[in-house]
């Protein structure tokens, strides 16, 4: 016979105060487990959605960022010019050349500094990137010092208000106006003429070349052409595979440290569910000797007690991976470990990220419940009646 589900849902119902704090233990390692990976997929969404499909970007060969990396004018003539970039009704190639720096800013809150991205574009920028959209004031006059700002950069930083100004190359810039870039990497730069910031940083050409190309455009051939050409010492790479480029090496140690923490917190919570479980086993013997005696097999009564471990996991995962989930709504800003300038992101909750929460808590429930289950199951039906 088996042992109806009931009887483990009345048993946890019965031993409340127990079944509530093993259930927030189990909640707080899901909670740090499943708020690691939502931290590392919101840095990857963010990075990766920064990129379109139909930009390429050409950097300077060996460099992994546009703060390494160097164009000179002659080669961001020879790059606007492949017949795979797509053009403008009156010719116009649709380029933008970059001129990406960092300088340091006080925050607003804790007056720190941090690096932030000045990244001067070309006209057709916004154009290029859609996602990018302006919310409160105009864009740049072309060949003036104006410069627009990504709203994260006007709400972390010192100073950061439309119509104020910012300092940075010897030079006051006028800001103008607000951009939402909806998410992405862009949110948390200056934008501004690339002709003017430039000469500012005594830089005579850009960081990188973004080209949007023709619908059907053959990528391959066009990197294969570009990086064999000699006068060219640049490498291609999709928009959006360069910003994902970005996000590894900070997602990876992410992943790394927020799986050690779970790991060390689990196994507390494994032992805090196993003891649990002893402790019910001790004070059901009698009870387990009864539903031996009225025929239930060994087997039965382990799974019934393992059951209970897995369910109390399990609902304790539950309350973990809500808890998490309301971190969607925080954002954060931490350094890119690749371009070392702040980066303001959001947690990213996933239906996949869901189920591997639900999935560890139901696994510490399993090893937790398991040698307890164990026991519960090899009582002789003599010995757990004599001890009523």
């Amino acid at each position: 016979m088996k042992i109806p589900l009931s009887y483990s849902f009345r048993n946890l119902w019965t031993r409340r105060l127990t079944t509530i704090l093993t259930m927030l233990g189990v909640a707080l390692v899901v909670f740090v487990f499943v708020a690691s990976l939502m931290l590392a997929d919101g840095l990857k969404k963010t990075l990766v959605s920064t990129g379109l499909d139909e930009n390429v970007i050409a950097i300077r060969r060996s460099s992994q960022t546009e703060v390494q990396s160097g164009v000179n004018r002659e080669q961001a003539n020879i790059l606007r010019a492949a017949p795979e970039v797509e053009t403008k009704p009156d010719g116009t190639p649709v380029v933008t050349n970059d001129m990406v720096v960092l300088i340091s800013l006080p925050k607003r809150v804790s007056q720190q500094p941090s690096n932030v991205v000045i990244r001067g574009v070309s006209p057709l920028a916004m154009e290029m990137r859609p996602q990018v959209k302006l919310i409160e004031g105009g864009l740049w006059k072309t060949g003036t010092q104006e410069i627009i700002i990504g709203k994260s950069i006007q709400q972390r930083f010192e100073g950061c208000d439309l119509n104020g100004t910012m300092r940075f190359g010897s030079t006051d810039w006028k800001i103008v106006g607000v951009f939402d870039a909806g998410k992405t990497g862009f949110d948390s730069e200056v934008w501004g003429d690339a002709d003017i910031i430039a000469p500012a940083f005594r830089r005579d050409g850009f960081s990188s070349v973004t080209m949007r190309l023709r619908p059907g455009a053959d990528v391959e051939a066009l990197k294969t052409r570009i990086e064999s050409d000699p006068r060219l010492t640049v490498e291609l790479k999709r928009e959006k595979q360069y910003y994902a480029d970005q996000s590894r090496t900070l997602a990876l140690f992410i992943n790394i440290l927020g799986t050690l923490v779970s790991v060390v917190f689990s196994l507390g919570a494994m032992i805090g569910a196993m003891i649990t479980m002893y402790a019910a086993v001790s004070n059901r013997t009698t009870e387990i000797g009864t539903l031996r005696a009225l025929g239930f097999r060994r087997r039965s009564v382990l799974g019934a007690f393992l059951f209970e471990a897995i369910l109390l996991s399990f609902l304790g995962g539950l309350m973990g991976v809500a808890a998490s989930s309301l971190m969607q709504f925080v954002r954060i800003s931490t350094t890119n470990w690749d371009t070392f300038a702040e980066l303001a992101f959001h947690f990213n909750v996933t239906p996949g990220i869901i189920l591997s929460g639900v999935a560890f808590a139901v696994v510490m429930g399993i090893v937790g419940g398991f040698l307890p289950a164990i026991r519960a199951s090899r009582l002789k039906i003599v010995d757990a009646l004599r001890s009523a």
